[in-house]
């Protein structure tokens, strides 16, 4: 099956299913999840080639679960950040293989877990409103930054909306726009690298599948979270993505100190 024995093939299933309910109940963490599980038994090439078709897809329907005007609506109004991730993102990548990638980790890493347990543990930090347009271009361009080099563009994006206290469904709905453009990048990017080629481009196919029916599943229990929960465990799976990428930064770094 695809190259993988029964055993691992339907493990990589369940690890899809799993991770498409986490991605429609709180709208992001499935590449991180997946990565992180099918590594254990894909090599790192084959793991990012298999996540590049059921992210894509999972963030489309996440972008027009409302419409297409109210996804174009949520294009308009965060801009200015979108517009620095598709900026930042190609410039970074060209310089990703001259900047430590583990320091790059850490940059994003420590502020983001800093920033998702200040407020778990009840602080509060308000955006005024004269300030959004600098805080979205900051956090378009270390998103845009650290996208290219590492392939993670997200966390800022989660902590300008939690920091603008955007409501629920602008949170998810932004997060599918913000992240199509982001996957559809990297999918065109892999097509003319070939690292999506006639070998792993019907894996990652078949991937969409138990990713849907996932994210549908996740959709019901996302429906009946409210806000303060919403936002408690969004800020939860924060801080595991943040601690996630300083374990990789110390990875990384070993060898090199």
């Amino acid at each position: 099956m695809f190259g993988l024995d029964p055993f691992h093939f339907w493990t990589a299933i369940a690890i899809t299913l799993f991770s498409g309910f986490v991605k429609g109940a709180i709208g992001f963490a499935m590449p991180m999840i997946m990565l992180a599980a099918l590594g254990s038994f894909l090599t790192a090439q084959q793991a990012v080639a298999a996540v590049i078709l059921p992210v894509l897809v999972t963030n489309i329907r996440q972008a027009l679960r409302g419409g297409w005007r109210p996804a174009w609506q949520a294009s308009w109004a965060y801009r200015w950040h979108i517009g620095m991730v598709m900026l930042f993102i190609p410039v970074s990548a060209f310089f990703a293989t001259r900047v430590p990638q583990w320091l790059m980790y850490a940059i994003i890493g420590l502020p983001i877990t800093a920033f998702a347990l200040w407020q778990i543990l009840g602080r509060s930090l308000v955006l005024p409103v004269h300030h959004r347009r600098r805080m979205e271009i900051a956090t378009g361009v270390v998103g845009g930054l650290i996208g290219g080099v590492s392939g993670i563009w997200g966390p800022p994006l989660l902590v300008l909306l939690l920091s603008l206290h955007a409501p629920k469904a602008e949170q998810m709905r932004v997060q599918g726009v913000v992240f199509f453009l982001g996957a559809a990048v990297l999918t065109v990017s892999h097509l003319q690298s070939g690292l999506l080629n006639a070998q792993t481009l019907p894996f990652s196919a078949i991937l969409v599948i138990p990713a849907l029916i996932g994210m549908g599943l996740g959709y019901l229990a996302h429906d009946r979270l409210d806000v303060a929960q919403f936002r408690r465990w969004t800020l939860v799976l924060l801080v595991l993505t943040g601690a996630n990428l300083l374990r990789r930064a110390l990875e990384l770094a070993g060898p090199a100190v």
